[in-house]
């Protein structure tokens, strides 16, 4: 099935590197323009390289709220995608391995950077013609099911599924569909700090515990690619998922399964 989105605008926050620069490729391969937004200056000029027409790129903090609402003032948004995220780095179980000052940087940024593009980008959104637009969060399969990996981590990725809740509520009388959308377990540098915290599995390498890792929680037992979220963030932004709002949607090889 081929979807175009011709003539849209996508900015995808947290764009530069992992699962969301597989989301910058498939809005690109469904020809919508794209701005990518990170911290990360080496990893956007890559990105840039191989997408040197149909990409933009900027450097914008999103813990800086004023530098988005600056950002937002001068760029318009139809559909706007927030991957933007950090864990603690630290081996979170039990929780009282961490200090509750571990906490503080995780959820300025992955929360409440979160709530800050929803508000700094929310009038770019109301502008114009509403019926088509949309917000896709990344949350995690962390946040439905309490992982005591990463505690912090977990917590703010619960809280973004409640937040795109009520922002589909909210966003719902102009037809502007908001959802999240939820990994399960994907190799990326996130995933390979996780393990990098936790000083038990010294004895073995990455690749040895991603496997046993896989094998044990994801019912499929096979791990998910990047580009699977990319295909599903486009499909949502698209008609075809124009009566889906609200909605928590997993990618994670049936990891969460809900009775």
């Amino acid at each position: 099935m081929k979807i175009s989105l011709t003539g849209q605008h996508v900015l995808v926050i947290g764009g530069a590197k992992g699962i969301g620069a597989a989301i910058v490729r498939s809005f690109i391969e469904a020809d919508a323009k794209v701005t990518a937004l990170d911290l990360d200056k080496a990893a956007l000029a890559s990105l840039k390289e191989t997408h040197p027409e149909n990409l933009e790129t900027a450097t914008v903090d999103i813990a800086d709220m004023e530098a988005l609402r600056a950002f937002a003032a001068d760029t318009t948004v139809d559909h706007l995608i927030c991957a933007a995220a950090i864990g603690s780095g630290k081996a979170g179980f039990p929780f009282w391995n961490l200090d509750p000052s571990d906490w503080q940087r995780v959820i300025d940024v992955t929360l409440m950077g979160t709530v800050n593009a929803l508000h700094a980008f929310a009038p770019r959104l109301l502008d114009g013609d509403t019926q088509r637009k949309s917000v896709l969060l990344l949350s995690s399969v962390a946040g439905q099911i309490g992982s005591q990996t990463d505690p912090p981590y977990s917590a703010s990725k619960a809280a973004v599924i409640n937040i795109a809740q009520c922002a589909a509520k909210d966003f719902a009388p102009y037809g502007v569909r908001v959802n999240a959308l939820s990994p399960g377990m994907v190799k990326t540098q996130l995933n390979q700090s996780v393990f990098e915290a936790n000083r038990e599995n010294n004895a073995i390498t990455y690749e040895q515990w991603a496997e046993e890792k896989i094998k044990r929680t994801s019912p499929l037992g096979r791990w998910q690619e990047p580009e699977e979220f990319g295909a599903t963030a486009v499909f949502l932004a698209s008609e075809h998922g124009r009566n889906i709002t609200g909605q928590t949607i997993n990618v994670d090889g049936g990891q969460v399964m809900h009775s």
